[in-house]
């Protein structure tokens, strides 16, 4: 089987997903060209370098519809010869594209990929592709569907999460990427969005809150509470699944929440033989790859699991893994990863997550992969494992090692 290498993981600014926010006039297939035409000069490629573009996006409507991987590649310097391939795992959608690729360099269907994703969330609002699961009963009424944050909630309630639990983990997360940006930690990987002039639209993450603390987070009511306990009364539905709990715990709110943004982010995946045809050295090495299915009620819980399978699958231990980075849908999905790994928090997360910065929901797996990869060489680090929760109960995940 042949090894799988990342070459390169670049991403934009992640923007504020509102019509308030820097990159609201840019359309998701622009953001995504800008994200494969970078990958292309800065790596010197010939525009048919690649067999493949695999792009996630995990709300396939309107302009983010019709195989935008596609349109992307058509949008960019790469060459028409280039396909197009736009998956969806939701949340996981960029990081699942990753693991697409690699799989696809490993069993020999290719030598090279760029993969990652896409999610401009203040142009096409989550949830405006009516996914089956929310609203076809056939299916929501089955499987006892609640939405993300009563999810959230279910698992803080489970797992003895508390509102300071939740709070102050949001407030290291602010105070991480606060920290990560004025050491310039993020230079070698953010790629500013720049408008027909060349001039700037936007160069950093502008959803940081800086000077968040527990006082400001304390004052925010939490979000789920009216919808889980008044019409449609979604708590009721959640404790029909699990009666033990009671009541569910609302904890939940805008400051420990991920944010909604705009942002894409891309990865080169190729094979050794290539990079040396080229002249370019790998990064690292895709050491393993894994999904799961996990309940869909509770649904967030994925990473958990997930990890167990690709530690096993591996042949490894928690122990082994150098850096982690956890997506921050909410803060009780990384909080019981820690719980039940017990993973210290100075070796996950470590320069924040999108709680400060944002979720661009089919981006989001990509640019964790590629903070984690920055991570590792800043502080030379050898093996990580980036993880997310999934819409729906699922799970993805990666391990990367350093050449």
């Amino acid at each position: 089987m042949t090894d799988a290498y990342i070459y390169d993981a670049i991403r934009t600014p992640r923007g504020k997903g509102r019509a308030d926010g820097s990159l609201h006039e840019v359309t998701s297939l622009r953001l995504s060209a800008v994200v494969l035409n970078e990958l292309k000069a800065r790596n010197g490629l010939e525009g048919s370098a690649v067999e493949d573009v695999i792009w996630g996006n995990a709300t396939q409507v309107k302009e983010q519809g019709g195989c935008l991987a596609r349109s992307a590649v058509l949008a960019s310097d790469l060459d028409e010869s280039i396909p197009g391939l736009s998956i969806n795992r939701f949340c996981a959608s960029g990081l699942e594209a990753v693991n697409l690729a690699a799989n696809q360099v490993r069993g020999g269907a290719g030598e090279a990929y760029i993969s990652g994703g896409v999610e401009c969330m203040s142009r096409v609002p989550m949830g405006s592709d009516g996914a089956a699961v929310a609203v076809d009963p056939t299916v929501a009424m089955e499987h006892y569907f609640v939405p993300q944050g009563i999810s959230a909630d279910i698992i803080a309630t489970q797992y003895g999460i508390s509102r300071d639990d939740a709070d102050l983990y949001a407030v290291e997360s602010q105070k991480r990427a606060v920290a990560a940006w004025e050491d310039g930690r993020f230079g070698k990987s953010v790629v500013p969005v720049r408008d027909v002039n060349g001039l700037s639209i936007l160069e950093k993450d502008e959803a940081i809150r800086p000077g968040t603390d527990m006082q400001a987070l304390g004052a925010l009511k939490p979000s789920f509470k009216e919808q889980g306990e008044t019409m449609p009364g979604f708590d009721k539905v959640a404790l029909m699944k699990y009666p033990h709990l009671e009541r569910i715990n609302h904890v939940h709110h805008a400051g420990n929440s991920s944010g909604i943004v705009d942002g894409a982010a891309g990865v080169i995946v190729a094979s050794k033989e290539w990079g040396e045809a080229r002249g370019l050295k790998p990064r690292a090495r895709i050491k393993a790859t894994a999904k799961i299915g996990t309940d869909p009620t509770i649904m967030l819980t994925g990473p958990v699991p997930v990890t167990q399978k690709i530690l096993r699958e591996s042949g490894m231990e928690i122990g082994d893994i150098d850096l982690f980075e956890v997506n921050e849908a909410f803060s009780s999905v990384v909080l019981r990863f820690m719980q039940a790994f017990d993973v210290d928090h100075g070796k996950l997360n470590v320069n924040g997550g999108a709680i400060a910065m944002g979720h661009p929901l089919g981006a989001s797996g990509a640019i964790i992969l590629g903070t984690l990869l920055d991570e590792m060489e800043r502080t030379d680090r050898e093996t990580g494992l980036a993880t997310l929760c999934v819409a729906s109960g699922m799970g993805a995940a990666t391990i990367i090692e350093r050449v």
